[in-house]
């Protein structure tokens, strides 16, 4: 996992000189990238189903997050100095930010499918115990009859394995 980048200077301040606009334009590339590598390995353990190892990356995924927004919203203040000073460096940062939504686009729909299979999973699990609960009967139709969910015990999980 790489490190964490150093923290940027204050997300209020527009950038003032050509110092600033690079040494910002650096920092939000590193961000950017440190994020990249960060979603990708949660995402490769999600995939794994190595869920309480992606877990753990939660905390620098937040702490690079919140990196990432302070430079964005310097970068949307400086954004008329930049455009007059370093346009080819704006554009390419543009399509380099176009790359980045792509990657954490396909990141939220492995985090989204892996919830709705978990949930999936539990609902069966719980499904099957309220059968199981319920005494084996035919209704007035000569079909079995399913339980009611108000008649569904609740489901525990133990984290631990």
């Amino acid at each position: 996992m790489m490190q964490a980048p150093a923290q940027a200077p204050s997300a209020s301040a527009p950038v003032g000189s050509m110092q600033e606009a690079e040494t910002l334009i650096t920092h939000i590339m590193e961000v950017m990238d440190a994020v990249l590598n960060v979603v990708e390995d949660e995402t490769n353990l999600v995939r794994a189903g190595k869920l309480s190892a992606a877990a753990r990356l939660v905390p620098s995924k937040n702490e690079l997050s919140q990196l990432y927004l302070a430079d964005a919203q310097r970068l949307k203040i400086s954004q008329s100095y930049l455009a007059r000073t370093m346009p080819d460096i704006l554009a390419a940062l543009r399509k380099r930010h176009d790359l980045f939504q792509a990657v954490l686009q396909m990141n939220l729909t492995v985090l989204a499918t892996a919830h709705a299979v978990s949930e999936g999973i539990m609902r069966g699990v719980s499904d099957e115990m309220a059968k199981k609960s319920m005494p084996a009967g035919y209704g007035a139709s000569g079909r079995t009859t399913t339980p009611p969910p108000r008649h569904a015990q609740p489901l525990a999980v133990s984290r631990v394995l």
